[in-house]
């Protein structure tokens, strides 16, 4: 893709000058995001109608240090960056992140700074997949969702959640059905303290 794509900036905009240009091998400053994300935005901009906490999301990935976890020291830069501005910022910004820990995006700790002080990054390719089992996610952004995660490669992603949650499953059904068979073996009542043991 990356050679096609070289080949048709040669054809159609040659000699560009490379001041112009941004690409993470001569440039700094990037990050590793899924591609999936931008559609992702729009799932969670669904899913908090006149609250979209979609960029919120974009902007915590763009703070990662190529890692799922973040510590945020300075939360106004973090509501700042997410587009939110005036006395209410850091609010409006908390307010964001619940919605995104509610739609299990990401997973939150508190420390020095608030209840926001680490947070751990989920993948939001198995995050969809869960609010699609909870019919959370609609029929035409899923059908994209699907197609891009096919298109990229990433389809596995999914089959490995499903089969997390399989073995999951079959984990609490073998844990219940041991609770059950111990409840229903007789345990003999205690020695009663008034008898004396048998010679």
């Amino acid at each position: 893709m990356a050679d096609r794509a070289q080949q048709q900036m040669e054809v159609h905009f040659p000699g560009f000058n490379p001041a112009w240009i941004w690409t993470r091998k001569t440039n700094d400053g990037f990050f590793t995001v899924p591609r999936t994300l931008p559609i992702v935005m729009q799932i969670i901009d669904a899913q908090t109608k006149g609250q979209p906490a979609g960029h919120t999301l974009f902007c915590l990935w763009a703070r990662s240090p190529d890692h799922p976890v973040i510590t945020i020291e300075n939360p106004a830069t973090f509501a700042a960056e997410a587009g939110f501005i005036g006395e209410r910022a850091v609010d409006t910004w908390r307010k964001r992140m619940r919605q995104l820990r509610d739609l299990w995006f990401i997973r939150t700790k508190p420390g020095a700074t608030g209840e926001f002080h680490y947070v751990l990054l989920i993948n939001p390719n198995a995050t969809v997949e869960w609010l699609r089992t909870q019919n959370r996610v609609q029929d035409l952004l899923y059908s994209r969702f699907v197609d891009r995660m096919m298109e990229v490669g990433a389809y596995g992603e999914i089959e490995a959640v499903r089969e997390v949650w399989k073995a999951e499953e079959m984990a609490r059904q073998a844990a219940a059905a041991a609770a059950s068979a111990a409840a229903a073996v007789p345990v003999p009542p205690p020695p009663s303290a008034n008898k004396e043991p048998a010679e």
